[in-house]
């Protein structure tokens, strides 16, 4: 056995996804999930791949995406939590912006507030934006705010005074005071800018939900005895466990993340920079472009909160496999975003679903194998989908065929506009890009999503089925560090910002060192957000030399906006990004060729008309294959339409490429 193994984990809302190499070879595995207790399918796993025994985890590094912190957010189940801030501003994260999900319901469903008002505190500690004090915070009000907590008795605090981002020092001190065994969070350290409201939602995510992630991943670290375990952040980029818990906000798009760091990974080997990607699953579709480099923002969210912590640019619908299709009161048909998950999920599972998914409608359209699902290793129940796809088609009048190809349509039509959204709504043409489809069921939908776009070029990754776990393998350790400005560009001192950025770098640098991390293998990149002044929206270039800033600022406006304004340049935010690839494993064309292949149990499987039924490693490299075909494998299928070819090239991916061009 190696010195050293490394395991990458996702959690999905309908399977475990893992990635094992052990310095030389890859091994793929898929488990169910188990939503209330996601640690036992890892376990499960864990013990499925041979990875039990105390000796064999002592020489493991597992990187694990989380989707615990996601779902308590979306599930409304955090902890219970004190919110604390300056006098008259208790009700700010209850006020919001005041923006209307609907804009033309003039009875729109109230919101219940994130903190009650009976865990809403106000004190003292008032800072201006110059950074003088308006008002002091006594001894006597921390006191109050002590025997407050004692007698509210909450799981966790949420700190957020105005401008603590200029002097965190009133913060600091009503952190001092509360009592033991309550998890903090304070707005200074969790996001130092500006825009008190989208700071305070941050600082109160955190605190929400940190505490049941904090035990979660104690569950898991016993679990897995010595093992050495970090968690993917929503940046692309890892954290040690230890240090995980406390930052729970910045791990709300953990598993998303990894599909992103391993379709750029992949993307390079591949040739292909500018990626439109997908990455379908079982409950959902996340949606991103990668040009070049990852996008990140700081304008995400989950649910109905603004996230403004750093997190890969995404967007993400309810449409995965797992996406339940219904007629609705006026007789159409409907897809999600409800799912039938992993229990009882989807018909064909035999595990007790009745209602049609979009895997049902798959397996009835005969892109699904029924032999050969997940290598064989689970068998679909075709008689039961049949029954329950007869259901649906009678509710709509059509015949089980038309049924299952509605659904497949409305799916797909979800998921083109949210490829638009992307892409054409930011003034990027996809047609000059290449789709990567990735997921357990992207590769079903591939080709009729490239076409809907106009695309000619497609991607599917080897292991495209778990690409999410093999992103944590290929995703550096990594820290996203910001601090609120606010100056004119032009009167903005270059010796104060790069005091500024030197603190921000020194502050990562320790941290990755913390991890076991040398400081000779961490690098440390500076940028900064810019707008015009009087603009809420700004943009992120390189810090660079003044002339150089603006003429980048100018050009990302006019691509993303159509236009440049003759104003005065703000500079609002610093950032410094630090990471390493420091203990990630070096995955060469062979390690990567390596796993297992797809043999179908079945002598003689049933194979549709017309329709050519190939396994991975059939495919010689660079053989032209001409749709309609399903190329299946130990964890996906992908579906090669009529009017499309595709090559395996060198390293296993499936390169698609439509007739005629």
């Amino acid at each position: 056995m190696k010195e050293r193994m490394w395991l990458g984990v996702d959690t999905g809302g309908t399977f475990t996804d893992f990635i094992l190499f052990d310095g030389e070879r890859l091994r793929v595995h898929k488990v169910l999930s188990t939503p209330a207790a996601p640690e036992l399918a890892i376990l499960k796993g864990i013990s499925e791949l041979g990875l039990a025994e105390p000796a064999i985890q002592a020489k493991l590094v597992v990187v694990h995406g989380s989707t615990v912190a996601t779902n308590a957010a979306l599930e409304g189940k955090g902890v219970r939590t004190a919110y604390i801030t300056n006098h008259g501003l208790a009700d700010i994260l209850s006020i919001g912006r005041q923006n209307r999900a609907e804009l033309y319901n003039l009875l729109p469903q109230a919101n219940p507030p994130p903190v009650p008002r009976e865990l809403c505190l106000g004190t003292g500690g008032r800072i201006a934006a110059d950074g003088s004090v308006v008002e002091p915070l006594s001894e006597l009000q921390l006191a109050n705010l002590t025997e407050q907590l004692i007698a509210l008795k909450p799981d966790s605090v949420a700190i957020n005074l105005l401008f603590s981002f200029i002097d965190e020092c009133f913060e600091k001190a009503i952190e001092a005071v509360v009592p033991e065994g309550i998890f903090v969070s304070r707005s200074s350290s969790v996001l130092p800018e500006y825009r008190e409201y989208e700071r305070g939602i941050a600082t109160w995510l955190n605190a929400w939900v940190g505490p049941l992630m904090q035990r979660y991943l104690a569950r898991l670290k016993q679990g897995l005895g010595d093992a050495k375990i970090s968690v993917m952040q929503s940046s692309c980029g890892t954290i040690d466990i230890d240090q995980a818990g406390a930052h729970a906000v910045r791990l709300l798009l953990s598993g998303p993340a990894g599909g992103l760091a391993a379709a750029k990974f992949i993307g390079e080997q591949a040739g292909c920079l500018g990626q439109l990607t997908f990455d379908m699953g079982g409950t959902s579709t996340d949606v991103a472009l990668i040009d070049g480099e990852i996008e990140l923002t700081s304008e995400g969210a989950i649910g109905p909160y603004p996230v403004a912590v750093p997190m890969v640019d995404m967007h993400t619908i309810g449409a995965g496999g797992g996406s339940i299709a219904y007629v609705d009161d006026g007789g159409m048909l409907q897809v999600g975003p409800m799912s039938a998950g992993a229990t009882p999920g989807p018909v064909c599972y035999g595990l007790g679903g009745e209602q049609v998914t979009v895997t049902d409608a798959n397996l009835i359209l005969e892109r699904l194998h029924s032999q050969a699902f997940l290598g064989g290793n689970m068998s679909l129940d075709v008689a039961a989908t049949e029954s329950a796809m007869d259901h649906l088609a009678q509710q709509l009048g059509v015949s089980r065929i038309e049924a299952a190809t509605g659904v497949i349509t409305v799916a797909n039509e979800h998921m083109a506009r949210a490829l638009r959204v992307m892409s054409v709504q930011r003034g990027v043409d996809p047609r000059t890009l290449t789709l990567t489809s990735f997921g357990g069921a992207g590769g079903l939908h591939v080709c009729a999503l490239a076409e809907e776009l106009g695309m000619t070029r497609a991607l599917v990754p080897i292991h495209a089925g778990v690409l999410s776990a093999l992103g944590m393998l290929v995703a550096p350790k990594q820290r996203q560090l910001s601090r609120t400005l606010n100056q004119l560009l032009t009167l903005v001192s270059p010796t104060a910002v790069t005091a500024i950025f030197s603190e921000l770098s020194q502050q990562g640098i320790d941290e990755l060192f913390a991890e076991g991390v040398e400081v000779e293998r961490i690098e440390v990149s500076w940028s900064v957000d810019l707008r015009y002044q009087g603009q809420d929206f700004y943009l992120n270039v390189p810090w660079g030399e003044l002339d150089q800033m603006v003429a980048q600022f100018n050009q990302c406006h006019e691509q993303r906006l159509g236009h440049v304004l003759d104003f005065d340049i703000e500079l609002v935010n610093v950032r410094v990004a630090v990471e390493s690839a420091a203990d990630r494993p070096t995955l060469s064309r062979e390690a990567l060729l390596s796993d297992k292949q797809l043999v179908i149990k079945h002598e003689n499987p049933a194979q549709p008309a017309g329709l050519k039924v190939l396994t991975h490693q059939e495919l010689l490299v660079n053989e032209d294959i001409e749709g309609p075909a399903l190329i299946v494998d130990a964890i996906s299928t992908t579906y090669l339409a009529k009017g499309w070819g595709c090559c395996k090239d060198d390293h296993g991916n499936l390169q698609l490429l439509r007739d005629g061009v």
